[in-house]
């Protein structure tokens, strides 16, 4: 594998403007410099380290009126694991994709039924299956060019790196309500 700091170089447009994470990923600054793809490959360890600390009762409480109990941060992160899979894929086939959006609440109101077990293993299921997929992305494909409708423009690279931040800032959401 290539040294990552390689792949996530910062690069210029052929207009001269410098693009970076930090305006287009709101996640950059919860990698702390980390490597992202050790980032993304160490979550479903952590998480189910995380949800056998909980267990099932703890997990199903929401720490707050309006917010996102453990098993529903979970759910969420399977959910966007599944879209992060057709981003990355459709990021390296396409010439400047453009990503479709979803509303993250929208999607959370079906997650009653969900379970740990299954949100856990649909996670775990499809963040293997992105992390090799990520590992035989050539390194001049980090550099290669997306449009997020809400970020603006951005790379490959930038997109794995958002998935690294997303991780870590539930990651920490779940540790705070492990901690109560």
């Amino acid at each position: 594998m290539l040294d990552i700091k390689k792949r996530f170089r910062r690069f210029s447009t052929t207009a001269g403007c410098v693009l970076h994470s930090t305006p287009m990923n709101p996640y950059a600054s919860f990698t702390s410099g980390g490597d992202p793809q050790q980032i993304i490959a160490g979550t479903p360890a952590r998480l189910q380290e995380l949800f056998t600390k909980l267990g099932p009762d703890r997990a199903n409480l929401a720490p707050a009126e309006g917010k996102w109990s453990a098993r529903e941060i979970l759910c969420h992160l399977a959910d966007t694991e599944i879209v992060f899979a057709f981003r990355l894929r459709q990021s390296v086939s396409d010439d400047h994709h453009v990503i479709q959006p979803f509303d993250q609440d929208r999607w959370a109101a079906s997650y009653t039924p969900y379970s740990i077990e299954g949100a856990l293993a649909t996670f775990t299921a499809v963040r293997q299956w992105n992390v090799a997929f990520i590992a035989s992305v050539p390194a001049a494909d980090f550099s290669k060019l997306l449009t997020h409708p809400e970020r603006g423009t951005m790379s490959f690279g930038v997109l794995v790196e958002t998935m690294a931040g997303h991780d870590v800032n539930h990651i920490q959401q779940i540790e705070a309500i492990a901690a109560r």
